[in-house]
């Protein structure tokens, strides 16, 4: 007897693989213990740091994953898992999570995923404290600004010396 799949699950296996293919970072948590209400609060946080947090059947989540994503993913599909799909910056739904975790401590990371690129638990908590994208890039303009600001500062101390020096010469000659 052949066993044909719902046309359900074909469409949500189908809109899992479209959420995977679309993220640039995927982080998998186990909710269990959280309430209705602090699953809200979390879906909430995770929206408004670029991330979409869905529920998952892990059945089929492991068939969207199917070449796809790395089979260390598949490999942590246990119990109830919940997946936040990142659309921008893959760095502030991880804070956000861990945040989260800091106040409701049943909840629990499984791991991530970033550019073709699995990350157990404690690599997820070491991207949360990597700081912001735009802390980075003011540190990187600073970094290349702070060359630039030394040699003109210098340039500028010389162009002073030589008028100084030309003024004394002349307030020789005219004595």
């Amino acid at each position: 007897m052949i066993v044909l799949p719902r046309e359900e699950k074909v469409q949500l296996v189908n809109n899992l693989r479209d959420d995977i293919q679309n993220a640039s970072a995927m982080y998998l948590t186990d909710y269990r213990g959280l309430t209705v209400s602090e699953m809200a609060a979390l879906r909430r946080s995770l929206r408004e740091s670029g991330a979409e947090y869905k529920v998952v059947k892990n059945t089929l989540f492991k068939l969207a994953l199917e070449g796809i994503a790395d089979s260390h993913i598949a490999e942590i599909l246990e119990g109830p898992t919940a997946v936040a799909f990142v659309r921008d910056d893959p760095i502030s739904p991880a804070r956000t999570i861990l945040d989260f975790m800091k106040d409701h401590e049943t909840l629990s990371v499984k791991g991530g995923y970033m550019e073709g690129r699995f990350y157990d638990p404690a690599q997820v908590v070491a991207l949360s404290k990597i700081p912001p994208q735009e802390i980075l890039l003011a540190q990187l303009v600073g970094s290349v600004q702070a060359p630039v600001y030394g040699l003109v500062s210098t340039l500028q101390g010389v162009v002073s010396s030589l008028v100084y020096t030309l003024q004394a010469v002349a307030d020789k000659k005219a004595a």
